[in-house]
């Protein structure tokens, strides 16, 4: 994708504001799955807005994984709609989301770990060199790096990208290769599989940043899946809860707690009910001789 394509397809996803005025990045509607008699998914809605970072959340067992596999068009689901963008997609394979502007970064990155950040941004991708080379199957390494390092630095990660294998990369360095491949070919959302598990502070903080930045200065929607609630109140705009394949609840982090997110994931009343329920229970109580005292 080109540097001019791409700011295209962020202008294009920032033109809508945080206020839910603008056609979704992603709406999902009445979406079901089942694997014989177990029902994953019970008619799951979901809408990213754009410009983004929407949270989705649920203990083991809640949906979120099938949901994620669904939209990166590895599962497919068996009723409801799916629209990217304001149009109706329905994914037969992988590939059938990526054309549409997907792109998904699972747990393991599925980075290749003897190619250098350049090679892995355009694994697949390749730029192939000019004229009959080209023809031949030779790819151009010094466009592919070049490439690579204009995309790292407009995320602000710090990354060599020329002569160093992925294997020799901290996590977080490679957690910032495949996010910068993920932002390079998705035009219309970023799915995030628990980013930071499994990195230390620094490195937490420095792809929470990388986030910020896709959705900030690329006007790109990300999806967030994750356990981490201290990473999700540090960058998401909304959270969807799913619990037991459903939909129990859709919010702005800025109205909730971590207290009402876990409650929701367990089944739990939220804060305020327990609070009003207390509250009730109190005032309802019966009057003892020592209250009278």
């Amino acid at each position: 994708m080109s540097e001019s394509e791409s700011a295209a397809a962020a202008a294009a996803a920032s033109s809508g504001s945080r206020n839910g005025a603008a056609v979704p990045a992603l709406k999902v509607t009445g979406v079901t799955k089942s694997y014989r008699h177990v029902q994953a998914l019970r008619g799951v809605d979901l809408e990213v807005r754009p410009a983004e970072v929407h949270a989705l959340l649920g203990d083991n067992g809640a949906g979120k994984s099938t949901l994620m596999k669904i939209l990166a068009g590895a599962v497919s689901h068996d009723h409801g709609t799916i629209e990217v963008n304001g149009v109706e997609q329905n994914f037969a394979k992988p590939a059938d989301a990526q054309a549409a502007g997907i792109e998904t970064v699972y747990q393991d990155l599925a980075l290749a770990p003897s190619l250098s950040p350049g090679e892995n941004l355009f694994l697949g991708r390749e730029i192939m060199r000019k004229g009959l080379l080209g023809k031949l199957g030779f790819v151009d390494r010094k466009a592919m790096s070049e490439a690579a390092v204009q995309q790292l630095q407009q995320l602000g990660a710090r990354t060599p990208t020329s002569h160093v294998e992925v294997e020799a990369l901290s996590g977080g360095q490679r957690q910032a290769v495949a996010v910068a491949r993920a932002s390079l070919w998705g035009t219309a959302l970023i799915m995030l599989d628990e980013p930071t598990a499994a990195l230390g502070v620094a490195q937490t903080t420095s792809v929470l940043d990388l986030i910020r930045r896709l959705r900030d200065e690329r006007g790109l929607s990300v999806l967030l899946v994750s356990h981490n609630l201290p990473d999700v109140f540090a960058v998401a705009d909304r959270a969807t809860v799913l619990r037991l394949g459903e939909n129990v609840l859709t919010t702005d982090i800025a109205d909730v707690t971590s207290t009402d997110l876990i409650s929701a994931m367990t089944g739990g009343r939220s804060l305020g009910d327990t609070a009003e329920a207390s509250a009730s229970a109190h005032a309802d109580a019966p009057t003892t001789p020592k209250d009278q005292s």
